[in-house]
């Protein structure tokens, strides 16, 4: 399960000419207001002797709510609606991702240093050395985005070049923010061992894999496969990047709430990736007590095998002092299932199990959704920090340690900080580097 979309909200722009009149872009941002939706950014493209020309970034929940909007600004007077232009569409365009070299190319000699003739005693060198292609090549700082599309976002099996744009956004955010070269693979196969295959033959190329979108159980063979063959990291992010934040957000909920992580019980609501994840690495937090509810008996068989506790939804409502839920279910918790004092965060988005303000009332101390709880905050360090060091893997010590970093920059009051908080990913790397080092698991060549 993927978490880590926001709220639901489609960002839109309008072009609008306006009369060059007092009021007149006041009763703009008035239509939208009355037709509860949010403005964004404006801008002034021109300006002529009567009119100007503006693009308003309007915030709606559906595409039926935008038509409302440009209905209402196209009846009034001295406005005209020139054009209706989907941002998040126009962005993708042409896909988000390139290759770009890294040299410089001005003339033949140039050419003659980075292809042949000259690269051939790089090729000599590394066949020699292979752990020289850790210096001469760009394999260490490549990581493989690997997806079969059974999993993406809320929106299911959908495909694995359906998901390309996904896989896309994930490999800016590596880019952008601990400057990772993120490679989408997409394999159109729900074949597991096809999957493990294809990563198998495909990993030399890469510093590491990182799995996405891959729906349960068979995400969990296959991460579990090339884990331990392969001596690179390889983690899916709906498990573990959800499990890092998610624990981060615990660290500060049980503070606001006055309770204590490792001595309450857990209940886990849906055991799927992203709540096996949870459970896992709870588990190995120190949490004595996790207890976990799904229809799939071989996902409540997993969580048993795992040291987890196994109970319906009504026992985990009962008996859990912190509840997290995963299901991809709107309204399954019901207010009067809440239990007093509580924590409660339903992060199935964009529609929670229960939203908070309805736990609140019904008696838990605190509640939220899953609009803060971003993946994006662990995966970028977590794979920064395993390359830096060479590490063979991502084991548990070093998503605590990024949990417990992540939990530290938030702000007051809030769960998790912002994806773009300016000091996260490099501490969440430099704590994980850390991890790495003390558990040992650092790649020495012969």
């Amino acid at each position: 399960m993927e978490i880590e979309q926001g709220a639901g909200k489609i960002a839109k722009c309008l072009k609008l000419m306006l009369s060059d009149k007092p009021g007149h872009l006041a009763s703009v941002m008035a239509a939208i207001a009355s037709n509860n939706a949010s403005v964004g950014d404006i801008h002034l493209l021109r300006v002529g002797r009567t009119h100007n020309t503006r693009e308003i970034v309007v915030y709606v929940d559906s595409d039926h709510q935008f038509e409302e909007v440009v209905e209402a600004i196209a009846n009034l007077e001295g406005i005209i609606v020139e054009d209706e232009i989907d941002l998040v569409h126009q962005v993708h365009e042409g896909g988000k991702i390139a290759t770009k070299s890294q040299v410089r190319i001005e003339t033949i000699t140039d050419v003659r240093q980075i292809y042949t003739p000259g690269v051939a005693a790089i090729c000599k060198d590394i066949e020699r050395h292979p752990e020289h292609a850790h210096k001469y090549t760009s394999i260490p700082n490549q990581v493989a985005i690997v997806t079969n599309g059974t999993a993406i976002l809320g929106l299911g099996d959908i495909g694995a070049v359906a998901g390309m744009p996904v896989m896309e956004g994930k490999a800016v955010l590596f880019d952008h923010l601990v400057g990772i070269s993120g490679v989408p693979i997409l394999i159109q196969n729900r074949d597991p061992k096809v999957i493990i295959d294809t990563v198998r033959n495909i990993a030399p190329t890469f510093g590491a894999i990182k799995l996405e979108d891959i729906k349960a159980p068979e995400c969990f063979e296959i991460e579990d496969v090339l884990d331990a063959e392969l001596d690179i990291p390889v983690m899916h992010d709906d498990q573990h990047g959800t499990a890092v934040v998610v624990l981060a957000a615990l660290l500060n909920a049980t503070r606001f709430s006055g309770l204590m992580l490792k001595k309450s019980v857990v209940g886990v609501v849906g055991l799927g990736a992203a709540g096996m994840g949870i459970s896992k690495l709870l588990l190995s937090y120190g949490v004595k007590n996790v207890i976990g509810t799904d229809l799939d008996d071989t996902a409540c068989d997993r969580l048993a095998t795992a040291g987890g506790a196994v109970g319906s939804l009504e026992d985990v409502m009962k008996k859990a002092h912190i509840v997290i839920a995963t299901t991809g279910c709107p309204g399954l918790i019901k207010p009067e299932m809440v239990r007093k004092g509580s924590v409660v965060l339903a992060l199935s988005n964009p529609n929670p199990e229960i939203v908070p303000d309805l736990a609140l009332q019904a008696g838990a101390s605190f509640a939220a959704d899953g609009k803060s709880v971003n993946n994006a905050l662990a995966f970028p360090g977590l794979f920064r920090g395993a390359l830096n060091v060479r590490a063979t893997t991502i084991n548990n010590k070093m998503k605590i340690a990024a949990a417990k970093i992540i939990a530290k920059h938030a702000e007051e009051n809030e769960l998790v900080p912002s994806l773009l908080h300016p000091d996260v990913h490099k501490d969440v790397t430099a704590a994980v580097e850390r991890a790495a080092l003390e558990s040992g698991v650092i790649k020495h060549w012969d």
